[in-house]
């Protein structure tokens, strides 16, 4: 699905795992952006409805975040050009590629299991690859992929499917839960000091604008 040529330069939308040991193995660029992209922030305070007088305002971190949004992914146009890759597997690479950021390693998990096996209790649980989500210079933040569905609209000759719908939720993580020290934490404390400049910016032209009408009228 070829775009029009005059169209302008677009931002493509991607969800990066950052795995030094296969660096290529989760870098997924969003083939079409989508329309629709939903956040929800549940604030984090520190008081209940019961609290003691003066601590109804008082809050323990940055709001929770969840990002929903749905990709819509298409091997039309490699398949026009005869890309191997297509061809041979239609969109299961890059289906992969998102499913690889909810599974632990095969060679950790094969690992354990010997250590178990060897009468080792206490096995560390592996971790998943710091993943990012980035959507335009000014929001690239640490999430942690918690659901997606994918819906296979269509298939090639051998079962591959070549249109798919792919519904992805995302946990974005703060430095609460990753710590201010580590990069995904100062990431993150990059984007909210980010957020709070163009706030300022956007108060300010809020109150010159409505001075500018009150001057006006």
């Amino acid at each position: 699905m070829s775009s029009f040529p005059g169209s302008p330069k677009v931002m493509k939308g991607a969800i990066i795992g950052l795995d030094p040991l296969n660096p290529l193995a989760s870098v997924i660029i969003f083939q079409y952006n989508p329309d629709l992209l939903t956040r929800t922030l549940t604030a984090q305070t520190s008081g209940s409805d019961n609290a003691d007088r003066g601590e109804a305002l008082r809050l323990k971190g940055p709001p929770k975040e969840t990002i929903k949004l749905d990709v819509e992914i298409d091997a039309a146009d490699q398949l026009e050009q005869a890309n191997p890759l297509a061809t041979s597997m239609g969109l299961y690479p890059t289906l992969a590629s998102l499913e690889m950021l909810l599974y632990p390693k095969s060679a950790r998990t094969i690992a354990n299991e010997a250590l178990a096996a060897t009468g080792i209790i206490e096995i560390i649980p592996p971790e998943a690859p710091m993943t990012l989500f980035v959507w335009g210079l000014k929001r690239t933040l640490p999430v942690r992929l918690t659901e997606f569905t994918i819906t296979e609209e269509a298939f090639d000759l051998n079962l591959n499917p070549i249109r798919a719908k792919v519904g992805l939720s995302l946990r974005v993580l703060n430095y609460q839960d990753l710590g201010m020290s580590s990069a995904g934490g100062a990431l993150f404390m990059a984007h909210q000091v980010a957020k709070e400049v163009m706030a300022t910016l956007g108060g300010a032209a809020t109150i010159a604008s409505g001075i500018r009408v009150q001057i006006g009228g």
